[in-house]
């Protein structure tokens, strides 16, 4: 049967048992709430065979800012038939009138870049068993009053309103912060997620910073499994392997510009890949 043969339809609840099992298929880790945050947050599309899911794609809008497509998904007895591109489209005409991004595989480039995705840099992903760490003393927990500051920081760091994603990882999560002058002056994220934990994302004005946020969570997780997804500019990579969290992968950050979009990011920001959120 070919892919036009195939009816993408919203996102259900019922569609999410088989969304979990093409992710697993994928060596994905999500789990069922790994998927049900993403939801919460997207709008989900599905490609659907009689009656059988074989395809997924989220688009996850920040306001009228920017939107991020997540969880493209086809399952592996359907492709090379086209369907990739037809969640895509479908993706496509979700997000309306907004700057998009995504985080590719090396399979997925030459599709995005036939839509007009352009390459912009690089995701390592890191993880494994955290080592012993002395917690950094200059570090605090945030308060439900840091959140205010916490959204004003990552809006200038990602170039969008996230605070809605910022207010759901508030309730699942927990976050850490540094203080200048009394001010929130950079911030972390630790949440369940897959295996274990992620942290991210990561706000701090210079990579001295970064790493101090990291380490208020690796030093509270000693033997637990984490993950951080970071790039090759900020030169975390061995820093984070001597602590074990090992570079098992990672991806290609792309995005697709308007005329008008949000100005690239003025402080440091290690962001969630596509796959640690959706």
């Amino acid at each position: 049967m070919q892919a036009s043969q195939i009816e993408i339809v919203p996102f259900g609840p019922d569609h999410l048992e088989a969304a979990v099992a093409l992710s697993r298929q994928a060596g994905w880790p999500h789990r069922t709430e790994d998927w049900q945050l993403a939801l919460a947050l997207s709008e989900g599309m599905v490609a659907v065979e009689d009656g059988r899911v074989v395809g997924t794609v989220l688009v996850t809008p920040y306001k009228g800012d920017c939107a991020t497509i997540n969880m493209v998904i086809v399952d592996e007895t359907m492709r090379g038939r086209g369907l990739g591109r037809k969640l895509m489209d479908a993706a496509l005409l979700a997000a309306g009138d907004r700057p998009l991004r995504l985080v590719a595989t090396t399979a997925g480039l030459p599709l995005y870049q036939k839509l007009g995705f352009h390459e912009t840099g690089t995701v390592a992903q890191h993880q494994g068993l955290a080592g012993d760490i002395a917690a950094p003393a200059e570090t605090q927990a945030a308060t439900d009053a840091d959140l205010p500051a916490i959204a004003a920081l990552d809006r200038l760091a990602f170039g969008a309103d996230r605070e809605g994603l910022l207010s759901y990882l508030a309730g699942i999560g927990a976050f850490a912060v540094l203080r200048r002058d009394g001010h929130v002056s950079g911030f972390a994220c630790l949440r369940p997620f897959g295996r274990g934990e992620v942290i991210g994302p990561v706000v701090a004005a210079d990579v001295g910073e970064a790493r101090k946020l990291i380490e208020h969570f690796i030093a509270r997780r000693p033997g637990r499994f984490l993950r951080v997804d970071t790039t090759a500019e900020t030169g975390l990579s061995p820093w984070l392997a001597e602590h074990g969290l090992a570079h098992v992968g990672g991806g290609i950050t792309m995005k697709k510009p308007l005329v008008h979009h949000a100005a690239d990011p003025a402080v440091t920001t290690f962001a969630l890949a596509s796959q640690a959120l959706g």
